[in-house]
């Protein structure tokens, strides 16, 4: 498996950075799945600095981000069919605050991403639990360091489609009620919201009980109330089906909730596929099995 790799400064520049608190938690679990890590420039030179993944011949450097580096890492997503190389998906762990998140190199990484349906991690806690679903693929051992990432009984969960993509979100809910039935909240942005309730409640859920806390629409400000909840915690994950192919009149206030969930990067998962959302689903299944039986 190969994964670009990226990181701002922020999450680097020390040694109890973002990066490295990832790498401290899940340096055994790359070495067990034999991930390649293809990092930019800085970000590899700081692994190297802080001594992680010494002699691991899967980190791989590319160059500077104003080399090119970040540009590499969004053509090989999409691939590069003369020379082989292709990336499995892309891990970039961004500053909210910097102008770097909307440089063209990391909007596209995260489009490209999204359309290929590829992961695009970005936050230290969405990588953590990524790592944590291959292993479940792999049929290893459930980690214990990983426990509270899916004790989802303690967890609110948001579900969030844009209209091409609400289809998608009704099979998925449906495809995987049982699982999402164990969060301890469900919230969700105007009609998303309802129909997953109409689901709810066709699958038995209680009609005098809401399945799904519903907010306003994303255009009316859902999105920036689902983003307030992220910052003071109390929403630990989001799946939010992105339609990658249309523009939106209501953009900043998608990028207010993506700018929360790397605010908090050690608090929060976001997942944005589909077929990403059906993995970690199927992983997560499978862990609760082991850890029970």
């Amino acid at each position: 498996m190969r994964i670009g790799l990226a990181a701002n400064t922020r999450h680097h520049d020390h040694n109890d950075a973002a990066l490295f608190h990832w790498l401290k938690d899940c340096h055994q679990g790359i070495r067990e799945l034999d991930i390649h890590l293809h990092a930019v420039g800085r970000t590899y030179d700081a692994i190297v600095r802080e001594g992680w993944l010494a002699e691991y011949p899967g980190l791989v450097r590319y160059p500077y981000g104003h080399e090119g580096g970040l540009m590499k890492l969004v053509a090989e997503v999409v691939g590069l069919p003369e020379s082989g190389r292709v990336l499995d998906g892309a891990i970039y762990l961004m500053n909210p605050v910097t102008p770097s998140s909307t440089f063209p190199e990391a909007v596209a990484l995260k489009r490209q991403c999204v359309i290929h349906h590829k992961p695009f991690i970005s936050t230290v806690a969405s990588a953590r639990d990524w790592i944590e679903a291959e292993r479940m693929h792999k049929g290893l051992a459930p980690d214990p360091g990983a426990d509270a990432l899916y004790a989802l009984e303690t967890q609110t969960i948001a579900l969030i489609a844009h209209d091409a993509m609400k289809p998608q979100m009704m099979a998925y809910a449906s495809d995987h009620f049982d699982l999402l039935s164990r969060f301890a909240r469900r919230v969700g942005t105007g009609t998303t919201g309802q129909q997953l309730n109409e689901l709810a409640w066709s699958r038995g859920w209680p009609e005098d009980k809401l399945w799904v806390h519903r907010y306003q629409s994303g255009p009316m400000g859902g999105d920036a109330q689902i983003a307030d909840l992220v910052l003071e915690r109390r929403c630990q994950r989001a799946i939010f089906f992105e339609d990658p192919h249309v523009a939106r009149q209501h953009e900043a206030d998608i990028q207010l909730l993506e700018r929360a969930v790397t605010t908090v990067t050690d608090a929060a998962v976001c997942v944005t596929s589909p077929r990403v959302a059906t993995r970690w689903a199927e992983a997560a299944r499978r862990r609760a099995s082991l850890r029970t039986g």
